[in-house]
């Protein structure tokens, strides 16, 4: 598609994307060669970029290379990690390396790479408002460039931004969110001391790293969480088979109160921390106190409740939950690795009566990720675990969900949908 030559008049599509990650990048990629569907994406960023502020050395995927845009609905598709990885000469390289897990850096690279060569994105465009024009059935997406995009349907994909708890909100001084780790590393380091909350990946990651420069940089360095401890990530071979058709299918039927409870203890399914990397932090840990006690401690069943800022430092009210003890700490430094939570959109606001909640007030995505009153208008990629489970957030099961929504927008299923992929029985 082609943008009007008056950027006043208004464009029709079969379908537009609103926001552009992986999952609806990877709708991009699917939908390209696809001729009877006329789709758009727009992205407000002026380009892709996926998590850069985690990109630390050696990070790498929780996923197999399988898990990239395309593979798992068209194993033939041009935009593959392979078809990327022979393109960028490195295919062999991959290859010898004998490792299924791309680096995070090689991931985002690959994404640019596909985005760069599909002509359905527009990049540096920002929605403002969607409204429903009833008498011809049509959403119409309005953009700060003026342009309004015309479409029955449409696929939302504009991520879940980074939380902030509570105890944190409107604090003044120059804490961050681990989405800007890298870029505010360098300040961090001249610092007295560094706090780390949270106790996901992410954190680990940030705390490994850290930790590895601690004698260079002299600094204190706590990690705390409010978890019992510091949980691997559940990665046995009948436990990713809930990363099947089947489990969806099992999950959706159950009562919303059974599910509500589910997603509640089913976070170190997706959530944990790789099992490497702990291993790896102990042994950095023993390495580094073998000529002294290092100035870092590390605490489980602590709760964030409170957080002040002044004369350039916090002080964190936390409570230890099992002994039901309160303790500060004092810390110059501040970095809140508490992952990212779903926000409906502003631009929705317009179009509220149409879209269908639970009694949560979340959205009631039914088994086809439609979210609206008709169940065929306006898709959900991704922010679904309480009516999809694990599936949701999963790069693995994007393009499961994918074949699915192309399923939907075109009436047919253009690529072959697994139905059954598990051994196990989920339900009697």
């Amino acid at each position: 598609m082609t943008a009007p030559a008056d950027p006043t008049s208004p464009v029709d599509a079969d379908f537009i994307g609103i926001g552009l990650g992986p999952f609806n990048l990877g709708l991009a990629c699917l939908t390209e060669p696809i001729t009877e569907l006329n789709g758009v994406f727009l992205e407000s960023k002026p380009d892709f970029a996926w998590h850069a502020g985690m990109f630390l050395e050696g990070a790498h995927l929780q996923t197999p290379f399988l898990s990239d845009l395309v593979t798992l609905a068209d194993p033939t598709s041009p935009y593959s990690f392979l078809a990327y990885l022979k393109e960028s000469g490195r295919l062999y390289s991959f290859y010898i390396r004998e490792n299924f897990y791309p680096l995070r850096t090689e991931y985002n690279d690959y994404c640019r790479w596909a985005a760069s060569k599909l002509s359905s994105i527009r990049f540096r465009t920002t929605v403002t408002e969607v409204v429903y024009d009833a008498s011809d059935g049509r959403y119409s997406v309005r953009t700060e460039g003026g342009t309004t995009y015309r479409s029955e349907r449409l696929v939302l994909g504009t991520g879940t931004p980074p939380y902030v708890p509570e105890a944190c909100e409107g604090l003044g001084g120059d804490f961050v969110h681990n989405s800007r780790y890298v870029q505010a590393k360098p300040d961090l380091q001249r610092k007295e001391s560094i706090t780390l909350v949270g106790s996901g990946q992410s954190a680990a990651e940030i705390y490994y790293d850290l930790l590895s420069e601690i004698d260079v940089h002299g600094y204190r360095l706590n990690w705390v969480t409010r978890s019992p401890r510091f949980f691997p990530l559940e990665y046995t071979k009948l436990t990713l088979e809930m990363t099947s058709p089947e489990y969806i299918d099992y999950f959706h039927t159950l009562p919303e109160e059974t599910r509500y409870r589910l997603e509640s203890q089913q976070k170190g399914l997706f959530k944990g921390i790789d099992g490497d990397l702990i291993n790896a932090i102990f042994d950095l840990l023993y390495q580094k106190n073998l000529s002294g006690p290092m100035p870092t401690r590390l605490l489980t069943n602590s709760a964030l409740r409170t957080a002040t800022y002044e004369d350039g430092a916090y002080t964190l009210g936390l409570r230890q939950e099992e002994q039901g003890k309160d303790f500060e700490i004092r810390t110059e430094g501040l970095i809140l690795a508490t992952g990212y939570r779903y926000r409906t959109p502003d631009f929705l606001a317009p179009v509220h009566d149409r879209i269908r909640r639970d009694a949560q007030g979340r959205f009631d995505v039914n088994r086809t990720y439609a979210i609206d009153t008709t169940g065929r208008g306006i898709y959900l990629q991704n922010a679904g675990t309480h009516t999809h489970s694990i599936t949701s957030p999963d790069l693995g099961m994007g393009a499961y969900r994918n074949s699915v929504l192309i399923r939907e927008l075109l009436g047919t299923e253009y690529y072959p949908i697994e139905k059954t992929i598990a051994f196990q029985e989920f339900a009697v």
